[in-house]
């Protein structure tokens, strides 16, 4: 087995997984829209593990965190059954309105729509216990382990929860001591340690944190 000898040669293997899978004008229209705004969507190494994920388990609902301008509900959409529906939560009208637009642009009416525009952690609890096939977050890491309490009601038996830059700077640092970092460790520990679910850190992009809640 061959092993990388060097950091270019991660380097390059990192560079040939995100570039394995082309991303269309929707996308990258959407990349620029995001460049624009601030924000920083998951790269296409992360959106095909998204896809893949949402793909192998017919994903029908899905609810994410953090819509940004639409480059993850994109790739979710892409990945779920035929006349499913994304509900994207965000608190920014703007990014809103520009990931609206993409997805209109990529084929996917209203009816695949549900946009919601406020705080996460007062939206979630009005949503349906076990209605969810796959919780997506990439939102603010210090809120990470509260997202997954609701994330576990929310899933249906076989349901998935990706936990986004998991694997973002800090986590491996023993001296970083920030919000953001101690989230991240700490909904690392959780899903690891809980016995529902089945649980993968997966190295795509800044790090995709996955758990399978199976059927008991």
């Amino acid at each position: 087995m061959w092993v990388p000898d060097a950091a270019t040669d991660l380097w390059a293997l990192r560079d040939h997984v995100e570039s394995y899978l082309a991303e269309d004008d929707v996308l990258v229209s959407a990349r620029a829209d995001a460049a624009r705004s601030g924000c920083v969507p998951i790269g296409p190494d992360a959106g095909a593990g998204l896809r893949f994920l949402a793909a192998s388990i017919g994903a029908r609902a899905v609810v994410e965190i953090g819509t940004g301008t639409g480059v993850s509900g994109l790739w979710l959409l892409r990945g779920m059954v035929p006349g499913g529906t994304l509900t994207s939560i965000d608190i920014d009208p703007e990014h809103q309105r520009a990931a609206r637009g993409v997805f209109l642009a990529a084929g996917y009416g209203p009816a695949s729509l549900r946009l919601i525009n406020g705080m996460a952690l007062e939206v979630l609890p009005r949503l349906t216990d076990a209605g969810y096939d796959l919780v997506f977050v990439d939102a603010g890491p210090a809120d990470y382990p509260r997202y997954l309490d609701e994330a576990v009601r929310l899933l249906r038996d076989g349901g998935i929860v990706v936990f986004a830059g998991a694997l973002g700077a800090g986590v491996v640092d023993p001296d970083a001591s920030d919000a953001s970092t101690a989230g991240l460790r700490e909904v690392g520990r959780m899903v690891r340690d809980d016995d529902r679910l089945v649980p993968v850190l997966l190295p795509l992009g800044d790090g995709l944190l996955a758990a399978l809640k199976p059927a008991l």
